[in-house]
């Protein structure tokens, strides 16, 4: 047993692995186990594995249980010290894995860590899924370092330090073994989307750090098993966040942030339907529905989690920032309103 796996959640992700997994095996094998976990592809990836690669462990689940419940159940079965998730469709480079457990090492308290995540079509570009680390604002809605909603800038250097960040990429997420048994991994009812970001405010919650390392790097295609555009995503985006918001923040602030996102998301609803068609307008008011729908179970998680003042949280609104004041970079943005 090595003290570091990767582990790769695929599903019908056959080309993506054709084209993806030799960078990982030749640039991990020395420092990492890769393992494949398979939920429940119904394309030949299993096949074309045991056939091309058959020293790489496979964990064969018995259905598509998303990338949350995928993740515990498969992480379950494997033994290390460090975990890295990995999305498929990454493309990893040399020396991708020792910066960033020799960051995670130096302090107890850093749990999660990302490397720097440029976008494997346009290689000078940050890439949307996670970039130089994630943030949210005030109401909710998350960011990054080199990506404010559609705006991906070019990577100069400007994020080359290493950083505490509010939360990493589940694109490419180094955690340590111990501390996501722990927490109990990923909330199984997100399915897949901003379950990164709930995981890692509940450990910040608990006092842990997130981190990133500009001193690792990874090109990520994105968008690999939903499309940008789909009404499903946008449903899953918008549920999960009103419940990581509704887990997460403390009891004061529940009400007023809840009051004002109820107004936001309708103008986002409003604007999906004027831009993109009743499916998506449909999903976010469906996701709303969902959210008090499960309004029990997610109480009796929010019990279990100790809230407290969390670093890393944009004191302002990044929609106000960005479409009114024309605030299009993170560097725009008012490191003031950033909490310590």
């Amino acid at each position: 047993m090595k003290k570091v796996a990767v582990v790769i959640l695929n599903w019908n992700g056959r080309l993506f692995l054709e084209k993806f997994l030799p960078s990982v095996i030749q640039y991990s094998h020395k420092y990492a186990d890769v393992i494949i976990a398979d939920n429940a592809s119904t394309d030949d990836s299993v096949q074309f594995l045991k056939t091309h690669y058959p020293e790489i462990r496979i964990i064969l689940l018995e259905k598509n249980y998303g990338f949350s419940k995928g993740y515990n159940l498969a992480l379950k079965q494997v033994e290390a010290d460090y975990y890295v998730l990995l999305n498929s469709d990454i493309e990893v480079t040399e020396n991708w894995i020792t910066p960033v457990i020799e960051l995670m090492e130096t302090e107890e308290k850093i749990a999660v860590c990302q490397p720097k995540l440029l976008s494997y079509y346009e290689p000078l570009k940050f890439e949307y899924a996670g970039a130089a680390g994630g943030f949210i604002d005030k109401w909710g809605y998350p960011f990054c370092r080199g990506r404010l909603f559609q705006t991906m800038e070019e990577d100069k250097g400007q994020y080359d330090d290493v950083a505490e960040i509010f939360w990493a990429s589940g694109a490419c997420m180094f955690v340590k073994a111990n501390i996501y048994h722990e927490f109990g991994g990923l909330d199984d009812d997100f399915f897949a989307h901003m379950e990164e970001i709930d995981f890692c405010w509940r450990l910040k919650n608990f006092g842990y750090k997130i981190m990133y390392t500009p001193h690792s790097k990874v090109y990520h295609v994105g968008g690999g098993t939903l499309p940008k555009i789909s009404s499903r995503k946008t449903y899953l985006n918008f549920r999960n966040n009103i419940i990581l918001l509704y887990k997460n923040l403390p009891t004061p602030q529940i009400f007023p942030v809840f009051f004002v996102r109820f107004f936001l998301d309708l103008i986002a609803a409003i604007r999906f339907l004027l831009d993109s068609g009743f499916a998506d307008m449909w999903a976010v008011f469906k996701a709303h529905y969902s959210f008090y729908a499960m309004l029990r179970r997610n109480l009796k998680k929010r019990k279990k989690i100790k809230h407290i003042h969390v670093s890393k949280i944009y004191n302002s609104s990044i929609i106000s920032d960005y479409y009114i004041h024309n605030k299009k970079t993170f560097t725009d943005l008012d490191k003031q309103k950033l909490q310590s």
